[in-house]
């Protein structure tokens, strides 16, 4: 211990020390030997400097302790993913947020080399919440990996209620997530729409508009609308209809969805410096070149479920009976209970649903809204099902599930939970290249896939990366099919909770159906006062006009077993004590005193003055050139690796 104490102290400056020695040693053999002894001169002399500039700053107190030597603290820092992921983390540890086995299958599959494993499976079977698919001994063959569903009614089935959907969309049961050009470069939205032309699949633009990135190609396109109704707004950030159906009406759009919220941060807005916002960034979103583009946390043309309602139908008229929907990420329970009140009022239904995990999230976040905020989407993709299922809506609206979806079996256990269709973000990006750098908010995206820089954008190769999309999302299916013939399925659609075994510990397993039970259809306006405390204590608190929990005018009859019950002083609660407890005044916050400024939040610039552009460039109006003709499409066999 001795030993350790002196080395700790007299190493602090002997690195520092020994630049400053050969310093001096590399000028004397300067002056006795000449020119040759410049370069270390220059190394060292800088290194000296650069110690002295650690002694004397303030800001780091390793630096200031242990002058040069305390950089490579900040180097190994710096360097400590790559050396973990390359060097230290194995096939199936816990990776951050994929392990490098799942990273594997999807650059397999991406690639179109075999992704078989030999020796067997390396997950531990016995631990705890493995999970597993039930196999049949009447297997079945299926002709096509190509599963499809109609979203929005069928042609055989048009969809029903208040202005129902005219031009229903035939849909593949796995699609590439929501993620906005400017977050992705050009090049990867390219490659992207290109990949979704040739397998058949639609392509989410993300709440930053449609690019002229995304026109290239031809590739089918789901029109996200976020709150900053990018490509659809007015010069004060309101919604402009006669933008939005100039755009919704293209062929190339075939469903267009509302975000309300997403899984990487819900309840959270976001601003893009104005540094950032490039002619084009500007001509897809409709904002002046320049300005900061602030996204808000909330909408401004709706506030009551009703008002949403209406929203969905007023996007349906003006896209031309397109499908319309919604994508959130559940939070408070009786704000979700208050859409589908407002779905019985109005008898106006989206045409779709997709529920985004709090795992899921291809952009950055506050850590805290990251890890703790939202719920994960198998919590939220079971309410929604059983909701819809419990009022009697479940047939008139079609469910998506996104959130850490990259296998077949994540593919199907979303299908057995309740989900018609899945996106993906992540595993996708991994389709083009992504190494999970986790650098994508920093501009410095080592595959060129979030970033704005042209150097760095032009290592990501069109003609190369398109072909890997389309062959992730093929292959990925055709694993799929496989594992539906060997459950005895012919569709996805058959899937359900009792086709999922879960192990609960080294001795017990139940079916999923066991764990998450499916409702009656019909069950909560029925027999309500029956069924789960989810329903039975928070559907009294919906209010189909305010998001707002409403106090109930008369509690409901105590059905449920007291221990599962929420309490209030120590005593089970009913629905109108929550509601009480939830609107519960409290006392206003006291006056900030600090005047610290967070340096990650900086403050948004005023409004631009008229000498500042309020309006997109004429030359980018139309966001870019007409579309291209569509490529042609590329059998599967074809594609190269």
């Amino acid at each position: 211990m001795a030993q350790r104490a002196f080395l700790a102290q007299h190493i602090r400056y002997t690195t520092w020390a020994l630049c400053a020695l050969f310093t001096g040693l590399s000028a004397a053999a300067l002056l006795r030997w000449g020119r040759g002894w410049w370069a270390p001169l220059g190394v060292f002399g800088a290194l000296t400097l650069l110690g002295w500039r650690d002694y004397a700053q303030t800001r780091h107190a390793v630096l200031r302790n242990y002058p040069v030597l305390g950089h490579m603290r900040f180097l190994l820092e710096f360097i400590r993913p790559e050396i973990r992921q390359y060097f230290v983390e194995g096939d199936h540890d816990a990776g951050e947020p994929f392990t490098r086995a799942q990273r594997t299958v999807v650059y397999q599959r991406a690639k179109g080399v075999p992704d078989v494993r030999p020796f067997g499976t390396k997950l531990d079977v016995g631990a705890k919440g493995y999970e597993w698919i039930n196999h049949s001994l009447q297997t079945t063959k299926i002709e096509s990996h190509d599963f499809r569903i109609w979203i929005g009614g069928s042609p055989d089935a048009p969809a029903v209620g208040a202005s129902p959907c005219t031009q229903p969309y035939n849909a593949s049961v796995f699609n590439i997530s929501a993620m906005s050009f400017g977050a992705l470069s050009a090049n990867a939205i390219r490659a992207l729409n290109q990949g979704a032309r040739i397998g058949g699949f639609a392509h989410d633009t993300g709440e930053g508009g449609i690019s002229r990135y995304h026109r290239e190609h031809g590739g089918d396109i789901v029109w996200e609308i976020g709150s900053g109704y990018f490509g659809c707004r007015n010069a004060d950030g309101s919604f402009n209809p006669e933008r939005f159906a100039e755009q919704a009406r293209e062929p190339q759009v075939k469903m267009v969805e509302i975000k309300i919220s997403q899984g990487a941060k819900p309840g959270h807005g976001g601003v893009l410096p104005g540094a950032k916002v490039t002619p084009e960034i500007a001509a897809a979103r409709g904002v002046p070149v320049g300005v900061d583009c602030v996204s808000p946390s909330a909408h401004s043309a709706f506030s009551t479920p009703v008002e949403l309602m209406q929203f969905v139908a007023r996007l349906r008229e003006l896209s031309g009976g397109k499908p319309v929907g919604f994508k959130l990420c559940i939070g408070h329970i009786w704000e979700w209970f208050g859409i589908v009140k407002a779905m019985l009022e109005t008898d106006i239904t989206p045409d779709y649903i997709v529920v985004d995990g709090a795992e899921g999230g291809t952009g950055a976040a506050p850590i805290e809204f990251a890890d703790h905020m939202g719920a994960p989407v198998q919590e939220g993709l079971h309410l929604v099902h059983n909701t819809l299922i419990g009022a009697g809506l479940r047939e008139r609206v079609k469910i998506g599930a996104a959130g850490k979806v990259i296998t077949s079996f994540d593919l199907a256990r979303m299908f057995a939970l309740g989900a018609d269709w899945c996106n993906s973000g992540r595993g996708f990006m991994m389709a083009l290249g992504c190494i999970q750098a986790q650098v994508c908010h920093s501009g410095f995206c080592p595959t060129g896939i979030t970033t704005q820089d042209l150097k760095r954008e032009r290592a990501l190769v069109v003609a190369d990366k398109a072909p890997r999309v389309a062959q992730y999302h093929a292959n990925t299916l055709h694993a799929l099919k496989e594992l539906l013939q060997a459950a005895g399925l012919m569709h996805p659609d058959q899937l359900s909770t009792h086709h999922i075994v879960r192990r609960i510990d080294s001795e017990r397993i139940r079916l999923l159906s066991a764990i998450m039970p499916t409702l009656r259809p019909r069950a909560i306006l029925d027999d309500l006062e029956h069924q789960h405390n989810v329903y039975r204590l928070y559907w009294p608190l919906a209010d189909a006009h305010s998001f707002n929990p409403r106090i109930p005018d008369t509690a409901v009859p105590d059905a449920a077993p007291e221990v599962l019950r929420p309490t209030v002083a120590g005593r089970p609660a009913s629905a109108a004590q929550i509601a009480e407890a939830l609107t519960h005044r409290r006392a206003p916050h006291p006056t900030a005193v600090t005047h610290l400024v967070p340096e990650q939040s900086s403050a948004h610039r005023a409004v631009p003055t008229s000498t500042t552009p309020t309006h997109v460039p004429k030359e980018w109006t139309a966001s870019g050139d007409a579309p291209a003709a569509p490529a042609a499409p590329i059998e599967p066999e074809h594609l190269d690796a």
